[in-house]
């Protein structure tokens, strides 16, 4: 079995534009992957294989390649930018030991970086920070430092200083060993020669340095303590403090360079291996009971544990369908049956194969810490799955993912394509868990929905290219809900008596607002036996049987306790089927008297812009009833952040460029839902009924 200790898993993740996917390349040339590295601006790059993404020169799916540093096995996942695409960052995440968190010189923290970072603070990932691009104008690295500590509220550890700046930058400096690297013009990574500190850096070097050390040797006293009585102590033991805090997320190391021009990847790589950990080193896996709570148990990594698996990510390609897994312990072997905990259905593993971007060697066998593709799985896997030894079911933390928050409606051009369509929808709803489909069953529509304007453009694009499919789209539908704003009391009778056996149920009940995120909440409090213990799981389906269509508008109810109280009964006529009836007759009764309510999806925007736009930007966000949160200025513009609903975000981008002669930039995430004011309602409902009557 291979030495688990030489093992990396990690995940590249930043902002869109910050270098991701250049990093990626500059990492498989210098560890001899490829001989030829392309360019993402060109369409050429390895891990950006989709057509999409070679034409925008955006990453939208993760890609997995594997490669080799120092005797070390380097699992590297390349991850998008774009918020709509959130997931694959998250996912990613998942599986993953650590990551480098890579963020650009002039633009600095900008507002993916920050959700992909709290995403990785959730999922307890060590990290080590890469300020990218270097060599671009108003690239200011001591500034995005302090922007790290600022806001992320990280602990950034620097561990170069760069030489040189803007067109100006030639190499950097390392800390430890207080000596410069120095790349030559020609771009080729391995063109560098390593020299004594430049003159006028000594000062800042020796600065830097014992803030370095004062930092790093906190994490084991008996040498900080050697070190404040003037012993300093070797390079490895440093190292050994830093590979520590790291690991517990005290501090980030911090290195800098130009991937593009190829300065300073070297050193990144020695501190993927000298300071991110080994799948040994992080804290086992939890294992959780059926409904996913933690019952204690652990899936250490280990080969000598039985087969457990997360299957992460599930795609189609031009070999078949692939699932993606990480593996935590144990071994699999080809030929070998395995259960999906989540089906309850086993399953022979025919090929398996590791990845590199869209190409794959195949394996006979892998073990735990290992990421690899089993090749067409038919048990209807799905990310999250827990894939495992039959004879130990077990069942792994599952992920959780964001609601889509904007929907379109699509129809197929001929008939032809409907078939089509429905086999390829299939398919991409199993590899995105944030993109759902569902047919609208008094138009038969299919509605289309997902995180953003992006996200479903892109997944229009496909259809059309990948499988063929002609499509007619509508306009973009937001996803409204609906709620309550008073607490009543009310009660409600369902009795029939029509020949043979009658039906009674009476119930009691007080409804009422609930806090926000809790959804639908039934309780009971019936005492002396009114309403029968066994009737009160009838009464609640009856509610929550509605709960799906609100009377004002027919969208979802959100955030609504139900409390039964009293009610009655009788002897021969009461059954279930009279007490859900009864809560279903109750629902509609009393919801409209509860101050039934539109609300809308709220969404947190980050806008930059540069500063002789500042005022129009918030202008516009102000008539799109947006609330501005904040604004912070930087060096090469301003960031605004607001919350604004997403029925005025439609079409953003354009006004803002027209606004910002092309200069301002923005991204977008769901936050909460607001009630609607009173004319976007009345517009809303009028619109919803005016489509019913079409139909």
């Amino acid at each position: 079995m291979a030495d688990l200790s030489k093992y990396r898993n990690i995940g590249i993740f930043a902002h869109v534009d910050a270098g991701k996917t250049t990093t990626t390349e500059r990492i498989l040339k210098l560890t001899g992957q490829i001989h030829k590295t392309g360019e993402v601006h060109d369409g050429e790059s390895t891990t950006d294989f989709m057509e999409q993404e070679a034409e925008r020169g955006i990453t939208i799916q993760s890609a997995a390649v594997t490669c080799f540093w120092d005797n070390h096995r380097f699992n590297v996942i390349d991850t998008p930018g774009h918020v709509d695409f959130t997931v694959e960052v998250y996912r990613s995440l998942k599986v993953l030991d650590g990551g480098i968190g890579v963020f650009c010189g002039s633009g600095g923290v900008e507002p993916q970086s920050e959700t992909n970072w709290r995403y990785a603070n959730d999922s307890e990932v060590a990290r080590i920070i890469f300020v990218n691009k270097l060599d671009r104008m108003g690239a200011d690295f001591y500034r995005v430092v302090k922007q790290t500590q600022d806001v992320l509220d990280a602990n950034p550890l620097v561990m170069v200083l760069p030489i040189g700046i803007e067109e100006d930058f030639v190499g950097v400096v390392d800390l430890l060993t207080r000596k410069a690297h120095i790349w030559d013009d020609s771009g080729l990574p391995e063109n560098f020669e390593i020299s004594d500190v430049p003159a006028d850096m000594v000062e800042k070097v020796e600065e830097y340095r014992e803030m370095l050390l004062d930092t790093a040797l906190e994490q084991d006293d008996a040498l900080l303590e050697a070190y404040m009585e003037g012993n300093e102590p070797s390079i490895e033991e440093i190292k050994r403090c830093i590979r520590k805090g790291t690991r517990t997320m005290d501090f980030f190391p911090t290195y800098c360079g130009s991937a593009f021009k190829n300065k300073g990847i070297q050193l990144i790589l020695d501190g993927v291996v000298d300071y991110l950990p080994s799948p040994t080193d992080v804290d086992p896996q939890p294992l959780t009971d059926e409904e996913g709570e933690p019952n204690g148990k652990f899936a250490h990594v280990s080969t000598e544990e039985t087969f457990k698996a997360l299957a992460f990510k599930i795609s189609d390609d031009r070999f078949g369908a692939l699932t993606f897994i990480r593996i935590y312990s144990g071994t699999l072997k080809k030929g070998d049956t395995i259960l999906n905990a989540a089906t309850g259905k086993t399953e022979r593993v025919g090929r398996m194969c590791e990845m590199q971007a869209d190409d794959r060697n195949e394996l006979t066998s892998a073990q735990a810490g290992d990421i690899l593709a089993i090749v067409g799985m038919k048990g209807n896997v799905q990310t999250g799955h827990t894939l495992c030894d039959p004879k130990d079911p077990i069942i792994l933390e599952a992920m959780v993912f964001p609601e889509p928050v904007i929907s379109i409606s699509v129809t197929p051009k001929d008939k032809g394509s409907t078939e089509k369509m429905g086999i390829a929808i299939g398919k991409m709803v199993a590899e995105d868990p944030t993109f759902k489909v569902e047919t609208d069953q008094d138009s038969g529509e299919t509605i289309l929905s997902g995180m953003g304007e992006l996200h479903l453009d892109i997944k229009v694009d496909i259809l059309k290219r990948t499988y063929g499919v002609d499509l007619v789209v509508g306009a973009p539908q937001v996803a409204y809900r609906e709620t309550i704003t008073q607490a009543i009391e009310d009660s409600y009778t369902h009795k029939k008596q029509s020949g043979g056996s009658g039906q009674f149920g009476k119930i009691d009940y007080r409804i009422k607002p609930g806090e926000p995120g809790t959804g639908f909440v039934f309780t009971s409090t019936v005492v002396g036996g009114n309403v029968p213990k066994e009737f009160f799981p009838a009464v609640e389906k009856g509610f929550k049987s509605l709960m799906d269509t609100g009377v004002l508008a027919g969208f979802p109810v959100l955030d609504v306790e139900i409390e039964l109280y009293d009610g009655g009964f009788h002897a021969v006529d009461s059954s279930a089927v009279a007490f859900e009836l009864a809560g279903r007759g109750a629902f509609r009764q009393s919801i409209p008297k509860a101050g039934a309510q539109l609300i809308e999806p709220i969404m947190k925007v980050d806008v930059f812009t540069p500063d002789d736009h500042v005022g129009d930007v918030i202008g516009d966000l102000n008539r799109r009833r947006g609330m501005i949160a904040g604004q912070d200025a930087g060096n090469t513009g301003v960031r605004i952040k607001a919350d604004v609903p997403l029925s005025e975000m439609f079409g953003y981008i354009g006004s803002l460029r027209t606004m910002t002669s092309g200069r301002g930039q923005f991204s977008m995430e769901f936050s909460h839902y607001n009630p609607c004011p009173a004319n976007v309602a009345e517009g809303v409902i009028a619109k919803v009924k005016e489509d019913n009557a079409k139909k």
